[in-house]
């Protein structure tokens, strides 16, 4: 008789987590899972790659102060500031720092951990390496979209997780930001060494 595998329990980090100094937050987030609840699924993966974009950073959509795209990064840390780019894909921040400091880390690429079969049903692919190894792949595969803009990561349908996962600050390494025309000079874009699920090597 086979038994259905029981659904894997995660529980929010507390807001005071993300109030902090973006750089100094990332290798606290690198390594914690972002999970997705949704239709009663949990969909969770490892957060293994991010981007900061921090107060007047050129690269920054607050660059130039607030508006309404981007207010949102203007609150306190521990909200979602989800974007629409390109006219076809939603990419998924965590807004950090204090309220009124417009300070955000673009999640990049996880490593998929659980609700795999969901995730490659809404990617319509079968192979695990390209499921969630860009900012648009993953939110297609987790079922981010601009719904959740200004989510609290505190609440149940779309929030970080800690599994005691540990991560030596040796396996971090940092490059210059993908995709950008301005700001290139700031090495911010942050990862775990030796991934396999990067948006690039």
């Amino acid at each position: 008789m086979s038994r259905k595998r029981a659904a894997k329990v995660y529980s929010p980090l507390p807001s005071e987590f993300y109030r902090k100094d973006t750089l100094e937050l990332v290798p606290e987030i690198l390594g914690k899972v972002l999970v997705r609840k949704m239709h009663g699924k949990t969909l969770a993966g490892r957060i293994v790659e991010v981007e900061a974009y921090i107060g007047d950073d050129p690269a920054s959509h607050a660059a130039h102060g607030m508006t309404e795209r981007n207010k949102v990064m203007f609150e306190d840390g521990g909200v979602s500031y989800v974007y629409f780019t390109y006219g076809m894909h939603f990419c998924f921040n965590i807004v950090t720092d204090k309220i009124g400091f417009p300070a955000a880390l673009l999640v990049r690429a996880l490593a998929p951990l659980y609700g795999i079969e969901e995730m490659k049903k809404r990617r319509g692919i079968d192979n695990l390496h390209n499921l969630t190894n860009g900012p648009a792949k993953l939110c297609q595969a987790m079922g981010i979209d601009r719904e959740l803009n200004g989510e609290k990561l505190t609440g149940n349908r779309l929030f970080l997780a800690d599994d005691d996962y540990v991560i030596d600050r040796d396996a971090i390494g940092s490059s210059t930001r993908i995709g950008i025309r301005v700001g290139k000079d700031s090495k911010w874009r942050f990862f775990l060494k030796g991934s396999e699920f990067l948006s690039r090597r």
